[in-house]
């Protein structure tokens, strides 16, 4: 490998889902099996996260029920069950000290001025370590849990994504970053003309503020974003401070990251204000044939209906079932309408691998088309330096297939390669998320207003 632009360094989350992964990892002896509601298990998992110097701890989430396939395979999800995460992520930074917080919220189902008091608050609890992943929801059973009779459309999803994120960013504004005096001697607890209300009327929104909190450490909370539609692009260019992505080759990596980034000027934005994370699922061993069996146990733990499940979004309407698992796919659709771009790179992956069926199961099972990667610690630094030095990422969302056995793995393993190469850390930066991701610090916009009316 060559050497590296010690300059600049990996960027690393660990993205939590409860037992791991792998969708069979609840199985697996290496997993907490009730961690989904096991407040110990998060603890500890932060804590290793921590030790390892990642920057943050990410869930994903959503406003319903996690649902993909026939009943049989719904009994065997050991995801059904599991913490809101702004409620979690509150309880974690009270036993840590440095690791940043991403939690997810939707767009498409949330209210923006609950939203915003709400990541203000972690923001302000946490000292500084907030990050909000900002999602449309593109599951559609859960328009019912909020007295709809559809699910919105993608378009209107993200036209409202953009209208909400504004809304939001306007109201952690509320107050300017020294309007609070809180002079005892005086009594004058705060200066009113630093107060400022949004009054917004949208398209998809009106929402007058201000906002009864104020404004953290950090600005803002950090903004997230994930998803490589070419509607999600756009919200990234134009709003996002990260990018979670899913590829599973360098080239598409590459196309990804020039793209996205190529949308920014157009927004006033530079490159170096959105960092793009891909998906990274290691199963690690201390040798190759090690790994190669660890990985193979697992794969071992799936039960065909649950396989079949994780097809279930790519193929609408058809009865899996019929198929002969170690046959190849009878066809192979372009993308379904409605179906994020998750769709495409399933989809180009089975073209690209001829899998059969089960191979082609047995590969999303792991990460749900997120880049799996099975060796040693030595191999795994390889494959990610490569994508880090090639512009394909400025750092990964590491997927453990099984919690809290393979982050400890990574931590124990990987990470100190990564430093031995000079690509990684050994002590934080700082001590807010946006410090560590070496991100600015927000002017308010109310700030920004009179600076340029002056």
């Amino acid at each position: 490998m060559t050497q590296p632009d010690t300059s600049r360094k990996l960027r690393l989350g660990a993205f939590i889902m409860a037992t791991g992964h792998h969708v069979a990892a609840w199985r697996h002896p290496g997993s907490q099996v009730d961690s989904g509601v096991n407040i110990d298990h998060y603890i500890e998992v932060a804590k290793t996260a921590e030790r390892g110097l990642f920057d943050q701890v990410f869930v994903a989430d959503s406003p319903g029920v996690w649902h993909k396939g026939d009943r049989e395979s719904f009994s065997r999800q050991g995801r059904i069950s599991h913490f809101e995460p702004v409620t979690l992520w509150a309880a974690l930074s009270v036993v840590t000290k440095h690791i940043g917080f991403v939690a997810t919220a939707s767009t498409t189902y949330e209210d923006p001025y609950l939203l915003a008091r709400k990541f203000a608050s972690l923001d302000h609890i946490s000292k500084g370590r907030a990050a909000w992943n900002v999602v449309t929801t593109s599951a559609e059973n859960v328009h019912g849990n909020f007295g709809l009779d559809t699910h919105p459309d993608p378009a209107t999803r993200y036209e409202r994504a953009h209208e909400f994120v504004d809304v939001v960013k306007g109201l952690w504004d509320s107050f300017d970053d020294d309007a609070l005096v809180r002079d005892q001697a005086s009594g004058i607890y705060f200066d009113p003309d630093k107060l400022h209300a949004l009054n917004h009327v949208g398209k998809h929104l009106k929402v007058q503020g201000p906002l009864n909190i104020e404004r953290s450490v950090q600005g803002h909370p950090v903004i997230v974003q994930a998803g490589s539609s070419e509607d999600g692009k756009e919200l990234a260019a134009a709003t996002a401070e990260a990018i979670f992505t899913a590829w599973t080759s360098l080239a598409e990596a590459q196309a990804f990251y020039k793209d996205v980034k190529g949308r920014m000027a157009k927004y006033g934005r530079s490159p170096e204000e959105l960092l793009v994370l891909p998906g990274i699922s290691p199963v690690i061993g201390r040798t190759e044939a090690e790994a190669q069996a660890k990985w193979a146990e697992l794969q071992a733990l799936i039960h065909p209906s649950v396989g079949l499940a994780t097809l279930t979004p790519f193929w609408p309407g058809e009865d899996l079932s019929k198929w002969n698992l170690d046959a190849h796919p009878p066809y192979i659709p372009e993308p379904p309408k409605g179906i994020n771009s998750r769709a495409h790179v399933v989809l180009e992956l089975a073209r690209r691998e001829k899998y059969t069926v089960r191979q082609l199961y047995e590969y999303l099972a792991g990460a749900r088309g997120h880049w799996v990667v099975i060796g040693t610690p030595e191999t795994i630094a390889d494959r990610m330096q490569e994508w880090f030095e090639n512009g394909a990422a400025d750092g990964f969302n590491v997927m453990p297939p099984v919690l809290p056995q393979s982050l400890n793995e990574f931590v124990d393993l990987v990470v100190p390669e990564l430093q031995r190469r000079g690509l990684f850390r050994t002590a934080y930066e700082g001590t807010t998320l946006r410090e560590n991701l070496g991100l600015a610090r927000p002017a308010s916009r109310y700030t920004t207003l009179l600076a340029k009316a002056a």
